[in-house]
């Protein structure tokens, strides 16, 4: 170190400089004296008592290099021939800028701050660095804690869903082969004669019948259907979970199903295979097919029943944009769901014109729609009370039912709920939705009978109506009439030829089972009715008559069935309102 002729010492290296000062610690207490530019002259440097601890800081400041510090034993010894520093320098620290002081080296502090830091005193550049290394050390330990986030208990999943439980699953296969026997030999034959499919667009394959329970998921996208699916079946973390993320993440219907291994199936695969539900869904296409994956994974609970995750519905995208039919590919898994988690998040509660149609499609299934607002645990509690009343007003027009959708509120994921929520609440919300998925478990084969039996009445009125119309224009055709003239006439106003009030009087049909009279119009356009012939010319000497068949199987056939299962008493097992179950429907219309 050299001093210039003024006695500062100083140092010239490129554009940096020498800063020097004196701290003065006195009983505890410091002052800080920086040096003086110039020396007073006929003045003697203020040397430090004996009660007084010189402490020297040296900052050496070059454009691009760290503060380095000198050395404390080497500058108490330079400190001697040192003068008195010029309080105009005091602030010299203090008065560089923020981003100067950054450049340096030096942290940016407050009054109180540095106050705080002359009373804790300089120990040096090294143990500086010691301190930043170690309190880097202590962030990435509390990152670490951070991320380890609680996982919630599973117990009441596998309690209620009774996932524990040993015992061997119940052998329906008998019961099951009874079933399609009674729909092959009882109802088709009536179905396919008067081309019932082409009506509905529901084709019973032996697949169906045979098919576990399906719980079908849809909603808005990334709300949390695939995560819901991933925390059932305890997927998270798992090769089996699937993709989850903030954005749109699904775009394919996803059938998870049971099998020894993990494995994928492509949707020309499932279609391909009659032993599958799946065949009929050929008929959206192969851009579809490609949109179709079939996911096996080695669970008990998809032992009973079969998850079905579809994409997440965006409103501003066009049908026409997915390649395929989205409306009618899930008209078609709402059909035969047997339970549908309609999925809500409280920032996607709007309602647009593509789910619209959707809870247009649901109409009729009232029964089976669980409406479950998820990520509940993000909200306080005022406002999960107005989110929870916006949904109620957004789903209020679309749902035509008396009573009030019951809505499932929780959050449906691995993670615990977040503190200062209503957890025992969300818990109790949880257990019960689980109560309702087991329900629909347990009673998969009525509920498999009940909709043979229901589809069979509905067999049963359509071919009813077809023979009327098939009656009314044999009795108006003339010689000299035009048959095309004729039963435009017909189908054009059915009421003015009472086709369905005679179905009404004559057959024990309720009207609320009638269906629209609209959809004649386009079937008799596609099957002329000279193609059908009266129900009393579809009889056999040995297979007997049609009608009489489906009377027979709605009526004694089925409701045996399920007797056979103990459930005969029950009076909620059968739906004997329709037809009635203890006499057979009457037809007095039906010519002898």
């Amino acid at each position: 170190m050299e001093e210039a002729g003024s006695g500062v010492p100083k140092e010239a290296a490129g554009s940096g400089e020498m800063e020097v000062e004196l701290l003065l610690e006195t009983d505890g207490e410091r002052s800080t004296s920086p040096a003086q530019e110039s020396e007073v002259p006929g003045e003697e440097p203020e040397v430090p008592g004996e009660d007084q601890e010189l402490l020297i800081r040296v900052r050496e400041v070059e454009p691009g290099k760290e503060e380095a510090d000198a050395d404390p034993e080497a500058s108490a010894t330079e400190s001697e021939d040192l003068p008195e520093l010029s309080p105009s320098a005091e602030s010299r620290e203090t008065q560089l800028s923020g981003e100067d002081r950054r450049r340096e080296g030096v942290p940016v502090k407050g009054p109180s701050e540095a106050s705080s830091e002359e009373s804790s005193g300089d120990h040096g550049g090294e143990e500086e660095g010691m301190t930043s290394e170690e309190s880097e050390e202590n962030s990435e330990e509390t990152e670490d804690v951070s991320e380890e986030v609680p996982l919630r208990d599973r117990s009441h999943i596998e309690k209620t869903l009774m996932l524990n439980e040993d015992k061997p699953a119940d052998d329906y296969s008998a019961v099951l082969q009874r079933l399609r026997k009674i729909y092959h030999s009882s109802i088709k034959p009536l179905e396919q004669s008067y081309k019932y499919n082409e009506l509905r667009q529901h084709e019973i394959t032996d697949g169906e019948i045979t098919s576990k329970p399906m719980v079908l998921f849809i909603g808005p996208w990334s709300v949390g259907k695939s995560t819901m699916i991933n925390y059932l079946l305890g997927l998270e973390d798992t090769r089996y979970q699937l993709y989850t993320g903030a954005e749109p993440t699904t775009s394919e219907f996803t059938v998870l199903m049971h099998g020894p291994k993990l494995k994928t199936i492509e949707g020309i695969v499932m279609a391909a295979d009659s032993a599958r539900s799946f065949s009929p869904l050929e008929k959206f296409g192969q851009n579809f097919l490609e949109k179709l994956i079939g996911i096996e994974v080695p669970h008990k609970l998809l032992e009973r029943v079969t998850f079905v995750d579809t994409p997440g519905i965006i409103e501003n995208r066009k049908q026409q944009e997915r390649g395929y039919p989205f409306n009618d590919v899930c008209q078609w898994f709402i059909d035969r769901a047997d339970l549908i988690f309609v999925v809500f998040d409280p920032t996607k509660l709007d309602v647009g014109l593509e789910l619209e149609m959707l809870f247009r499609q649901l109409k009729g299934r009232e029964s089976q729609i669980r409406i479950i607002l998820n990520k509940a645990d993000n909200l306080a509690t005022q406002m999960l009370m107005r989110v929870y009343g916006a949904l109620f007003w957004s789903l209020a027009p679309l749902i035509n039912v008396t009573e009030p959708p019951r809505v499932y509120v929780s959050s449906f994921w691995p993670q615990d709920f977040k503190p200062d929520t209503h957890q025992e609440l969300f818990l109790k919300e949880e257990i019960s939705l689980l109560e309702d998925l087991n329900q629909v478990i347990e009673n998969r084969l009525e509920n498999k009978i009940a909709f043979i039996r229901q589809h069979a009445i509905r067999v049963r009125i359509h071919a009813l109506l077809v023979d009327r119309y098939l009656q009314t224009y044999k009795d108006k055709m003339t010689f000299f009439s035009d048959g095309e003239l004729v039963f435009k006439d017909i189908v054009d106003d059915p009421d003015k030829f009472y086709i369905f009030k005679t179905i009404l009087a004559k057959t024990n049909v309720s009207k609320f089972d009638l269906p629209n009279r609209e959809a004649y119009k386009d079937f008799f356009g596609i099957n002329p009715i000279s193609s059908f012939k009266l129900l009393s010319q579809q009889c056999s000497y040995m297979g007997g008559c049609f009608l009489e068949k489906i009377e027979r199987a709605i009526t004694h056939e089925l409701p045996g069935l399920l007797g056979s299962l103990g459930l005969g008493k029950n009076p909620g097992a059968l739906n004997c309102d329709k037809t009635g179950c203890g006499e057979t429907p009457k037809n007095r219309y039906k010519k002898h």
